[in-house]
């Protein structure tokens, strides 16, 4: 068939592409800017479009005559983006794909939200009906977005939410590659006691929730939360990334409510600057917020089972850093 991947250059993105393609799909992939992954994607066959889904000229020509589309697209992780850019992004051009798609006589959209959604779980592990209370505006205008899409929903469209927890794995930029480079340093510092909860999803299993979601009538209408089997302290995670790397890791404790204060005066000096501040809150709040939950629902209604534990998955994260110079 043929399948548009909206962010199809990104991260979890181009690792889909890859799957659809390896499985015979003509796949079509907007993005507005070209990634590590795109001369790959292109050697592979993906037709490749540079654009913003705010465009509505743009996405009209991406979705014309597909049959799938997985948006991906979003804007994510910046902090001093105007809010209006969020709205735009994650919002209004949910609304504008989602239009374009009925008239198209799309069949199935799969949506990538974010576990985020459900913000610090106060009893874990969490579900789908754990509160919604997002705790920045990329969260918020995520689950924005999703309530777009239930808009749709309610007027019979085929369309299924999913809510990744942790992603990570080959190519992911971010956390994990922080993470890893952290450990390499030989200490790593806990602002905090390292006992908060977190939930790792490899990217490939996630993958395997897009194509499940796309193929079982079951996931019409319904959103889940996506992860591995196992959630861990956060101390554990950071261990067992040493132990894959071999690094002899010193762990050095430090009080929580200091940094977050200094997180939050960085913020504030950076705002009029045109760079991203180089600690937020954010980022500090990983050292506090439980992320974690239950999948019980993508497994009985999906037949989702995660097949890469997070040892191989930690193993094979470290192998394409170390083989692409990440590290």
């Amino acid at each position: 068939m043929k399948v548009l991947v909206t962010g199809g250059t990104g991260f979890t993105g181009s690792h889909l592409v890859k799957r659809l393609l390896d499985r015979g799909h003509e796949v079509r992939v907007l993005d507005n800017q070209k990634g590590i992954m795109y001369g790959d994607l292109e050697k592979l066959g993906a037709e490749l479009q540079i654009g913003s889904v705010t465009d509505k000229e743009v996405l009209r020509k991406a979705i014309s005559g597909v049959e799938v589309i997985h948006h991906l697209a979003a804007a994510f992780r910046r902090i001093n983006l105007p809010k209006s850019v969020y709205w735009d992004t994650n919002v209004t051009a949910m609304r504008s794909l989602l239009e374009i798609a009925r008239e198209e006589g799309v069949r199935k959209v799969v949506y990538c939200s974010t576990q985020g959604v459900h913000g610090n779980v106060d009893n874990p592990p969490g579900n789908e009906d754990t509160p919604i209370e997002p705790e920045d505006y990329y969260q918020y205008t995520k689950y924005e977005g999703e309530k777009v899409a239930q808009e749709f929903i309610a007027e019979g469209m085929d369309i299924t939410i999913l809510r990744p927890t942790a992603l990570y794995g080959p190519g992911d930029p971010a956390r994990f590659l922080m993470l890893f480079r952290q450990v390499k340093q030989g200490f790593f510092p806990f602002f905090g006691r390292g006992a908060a909860l977190y939930h790792p999803v490899y990217v490939e299993n996630f993958v395997d929730a897009f194509e499940l979601a796309e193929s079982k009538p079951e996931s019409k209408g319904r959103s889940y939360i996506i992860a591995d089997e196992e959630y861990f302290p956060i101390k554990e995670i950071v261990q067992r990334i040493a132990t894959v790397m071999g690094v002899d890791l010193k762990i050095l404790h430090l009080p929580f409510w200091p940094m977050y204060a200094l997180a939050a005066c960085v913020e504030i000096i950076y705002k009029p600057l045109p760079w991203d501040p180089p600690l937020f809150r954010r980022r500090v709040d990983w050292f506090r917020q439980n992320r974690a939950f239950k999948i019980d629902k993508a497994k009985k209604e999906l037949g989702y089972a995660p097949a890469i534990d997070f040892n191989e998955g930690l193993k094979r994260t470290f192998a394409w850093y170390s083989e692409n110079g990440y590290l």
